[in-house]
């Protein structure tokens, strides 16, 4: 249970962001809202939390409260498929005239909860005596009600997984593999009450085979919801190390280069210090000293040429190439005339911006090395 909810907090809490970003966004206000719902219910479900609520509010409320929850949480994951598809209006009162099927259905199995004594309304699913028919009908009524929405969300999703492309596609699949093994759970379940109020046992391991399955499939549902945006941040974050390690690494090259040529060191941006940790400013100042060192290899570059041909032998190693600069940029510094024209000497380090910055990151490490 503390696995599932913290994976339910760690989705619920991507969701907030990404609503406070874009408050006026129905669907996503809507998958909010369900994953908040769908978190709220288990704590209400935990030993703690349960015995609290009804110490304060009476027997029985918390096991009401956490279905009333877990059925207005599959009532907004509908509205997300309604309020995306491409008949708004429509999609809107259809999530109207489902919004009264969920108040009809909280009604009934609170009412049916309130109209049998406390004691005979305690204990588990597992555990509670389904022959006793306000009993049977307050399970009943709220799988059967989980079972369509959820069964109706499935079909929603696989058909959004087939139009979409990975990794979209990917999560989408995940969520509708998750919402289907809930909707399956919910129908066994609801024959187990059946079952149950007929007077017939049905095998503990069964009952617990059905818990652990929705325990999965709800985990396996909120992974997928939340596979594209994980995956993009956890590449957007490969990509902000990576950024800050070159950054890093080229310090001997640039310091070498600004410390020749000053006037190509770009001036740095308003509020770059509050950058200094943000993605924007992490990749604004490696980009802008890639380029300035670009601008620097390209005014020292004539004195690293190996002929009168105006070439450069693309065979030297970063080392040789390191030596090269660093008595290139003694000679400039002594005032030195340049030999011949300059020619873009980075462009000659590498096939492709890649491959150039990892030439580029290899003649530092050779000056770091040699200083």
């Amino acid at each position: 249970m503390e696995l599932l909810l913290l994976g339910l907090v760690a989705a619920l809490a991507w969701k907030i962001y990404q609503l406070w970003r874009n408050p006026h966004d129905a669907p996503l206000r809507s998958v909010t809202l369900c994953l908040a719902c769908a978190a709220l219910s288990y704590p209400v479900a935990m030993p703690g939390g349960a015995s609290g609520i009804d110490t304060v509010a009476g027997h029985g409320v918390a096991k009401l409260l956490q279905n009333v929850l877990l059925v207005v949480a599959v009532y907004f994951l509908m509205c997300f498929y309604l309020y995306s598809a491409a008949d708004e209006q429509r999609g809107r009162r259809r999530a109207h005239k489902e919004a009264v099927v969920v108040v009809v259905v909280a009604v009934a199995i609170s009412v049916a909860a309130v109209t049998v004594p406390h004691e005979v309304f305690a204990g588990s699913f597992s555990t509670a005596d389904m022959t006793i028919p306000q009993i049977a009908f307050f399970y009943a009524g709220a799988g059967l009600y989980l079972m369509y929405a959820l069964g109706m969300a499935c079909l929603w999703t696989r058909r959004y997984a087939r139009m979409s492309r990975p990794p979209h596609s990917t999560g989408l699949w995940m969520a509708a593999v998750g919402l289907g093994t809930m909707a399956t759970a919910c129908a066994i379940r609801a024959v187990i009450v059946a079952v149950r109020w007929a007077n017939v046992d049905v095998p503990k391991p069964l009952m617990a085979s059905v818990a652990l399955l929705l325990v999965v499939s709800i985990m396996l549902f909120a992974a997928g919801i939340t596979y594209s945006g994980a995956r993009a941040r956890i590449i957007s974050l490969r990509l902000w190390l990576q950024h800050r390690r070159d950054h890093r690494r080229l310090g001997p090259l640039w310091e070498l280069l600004a410390e020749t040529y000053p006037e190509n060191v770009l001036r740095p941006a308003s509020g770059a210090a509050r950058d200094r940790w943000r993605a924007r400013g992490v990749h604004r100042r490696y980009h802008r000293r890639i380029v300035e060192i670009r601008d620097g290899l390209l005014h020292i570059s004539p004195h690293l040429l190996d002929g009168g041909d105006g070439t450069l032998n693309t065979s030297t190693s970063s080392a040789e190439l390191a030596a090269r600069l660093r008595q290139a940029s003694t000679r400039t510094g002594e005032g030195s005339l340049t030999p011949r024209r300059a020619v873009p000497l980075a462009m000659a380090l590498g096939s492709d911006r890649k491959a150039d910055v990892r030439q580029l990151v290899a003649i530092s490490d050779a000056l770091g090395e040699g200083s």
